[in-house]
């Protein structure tokens, strides 16, 4: 199995990466930063420069030729300003979506972030109620496409502890922590799934098997 990963420097595709290569997938991470590339290969990915807020869709595509599926993990992170919300977490995605399409690959997995389905409530701070926009529109332009085999993860409050292999998905699991280990595992766990496509899902750690977890979705 190929996997192309968006965000391939981020601290859940590198966990990601390394679980797909650790199994014998090829997996290939979409990074701006050449410097980053030598921590791709360190966990068995290949690196692949490609800035997302400056490519096109046919750049993206060529990138994706021949893949299985494409996971969309990036993010501005933290310190990114309102602009930058939009043009990675929105537009990006957007853009790794129409590149799928384009690139005949129908299995796609984004990282969102709960709360991006609803409006931010009164008094959040501007630059976070832009993230939570941001992400909620980048659900609805991949969810609308039925090219895709589309699957929203959205995981709790991300903490760096080491994972339990013990989480709760569900369509609504309310507020809640989850590592970016676990994190990682459940995105391995649905590409090994397609019968999770069309799903949204939280995801926060919980008392179930993550990938028993995953296959209580499967449609069927």
């Amino acid at each position: 199995m190929r996997t192309v990963i968006a965000g391939g420097h981020g601290q859940i595709a590198l966990r990601l990466e390394k679980l797909l290569a650790a199994r014998g997938d090829t997996v290939a991470g979409l990074i701006r930063d050449p410097d980053q590339s030598d921590d791709l290969r360190a966990v068995g990915a290949e690196p692949v420069v490609c800035d997302l807020e400056g490519a096109t869709v046919e750049e993206v595509a060529r990138h994706l030729e021949g893949a299985d599926a494409a996971v969309f993990a990036a993010g501005a992170g933290p310190g990114s300003g309102t602009g930058r919300k939009e043009t990675v977490d929105r537009d990006a995605a957007v853009l790794l979506a129409d590149a799928a399409e384009r690139a005949g690959v129908r299995r796609f997995v984004i990282v969102s972030s709960m709360g991006a389905d609803t409006e931010p409530p009164a008094g959040v701070d501007p630059v976070f109620a832009s993230y939570l926009r941001a992400k909620g529109a980048a659900d609805e332009a991949v969810r609308a496409r039925t090219a895709l085999d589309w699957t929203v993860l959205r995981p709790g409050r991300l903490t760096d502890d080491a994972g339990t292999g013990r989480v709760r998905l569900e369509e609504r699991t309310g507020r809640g922590d989850i590592t970016r280990d676990d994190v990682a595992a459940t995105l391995a766990a649905l590409l090994d799934e397609p019968r999770t496509a069309g799903l949204t899902l939280e995801l926060v750690e919980g008392d179930t098997d993550v990938t028993a977890a995953v296959a209580a979705h499967a449609r069927g």
